[in-house]
């Protein structure tokens, strides 16, 4: 049975809604706040909280001791875990209950793989792999090997929500296709697994 590969963000996840939160912590407006909230590829590759906060902090103008940076850290994972999309779980958990074989692999830094391992929806994954354990992003040509290594197959599905990751997995020679919504994966797959609900 061929491997389905997740991407998290905006597939799992909901678009980051702690980010209100974390521009008024810091005392700035929202629009200022996330335009330097997504200079987010070095930490993605596994530099560490206290760089990408520097980073952050750089951009606005401002300096964030330790406890500023734990607690930034603390909202800002908790915003991309505490609150999945229900229906993406819903699908994952079908997927996992007819036996097909799962992956996730995100753009993430290495404090929230830690925190995301231990989420209830992980556990539907036989692989979870994260960008910041291995130095390298999509839509890095290495990434895509190091998963097809992993799980021991080319012959699979890949979603993401990024064009960018899209156009890089099929170079790879990947399935990829963007991901719109749970409802229309779920129709996508179907031709390929079977009845999947609605």
């Amino acid at each position: 049975m061929r491997w389905i590969v997740f991407d998290f963000g905006e597939v799992i996840s909901q678009r980051n809604p702690a980010i209100p939160a974390m521009a008024a912590r810091v005392g700035v407006s929202v629009e200022r706040f996330e335009a330097a909230y997504w200079d987010r590829d070095a930490y993605d590759r596994g530099s560490s909280d206290a760089d990408y906060w520097a980073l952050i902090g750089s951009s606005l103008g401002l300096s964030f001791d330790d406890a500023a940076v734990r607690e930034l850290t603390a909202l800002d994972n908790a915003g991309w875990l505490d609150d999945p999309v229900a229906e993406t779980v819903a699908l994952i958990d079908d997927l996992d209950a007819l036996g097909v074989p799962l992956a996730l692999l995100s753009n993430a830094p290495v404090t929230f793989a830690r925190l995301a391992e231990k989420v209830p929806w992980a556990k539907h994954f036989q692989h979870l792999i994260f960008s910041g354990d291995l130095g390298c992003a999509k839509p890095d040509a290495a990434i895509w090997r190091h998963v097809e290594t992993v799980v021991g197959s080319s012959d699979l599905i890949f979603f993401d929500d990024r064009l960018t990751n899209v156009e890089g997995a099929l170079v790879a020679g990947w399935d990829a296709r963007l991901w719109t919504s749970a409802a229309a994966a779920r129709v996508e797959l179907r031709a390929e697994f079977g009845d999947l609900g609605a």
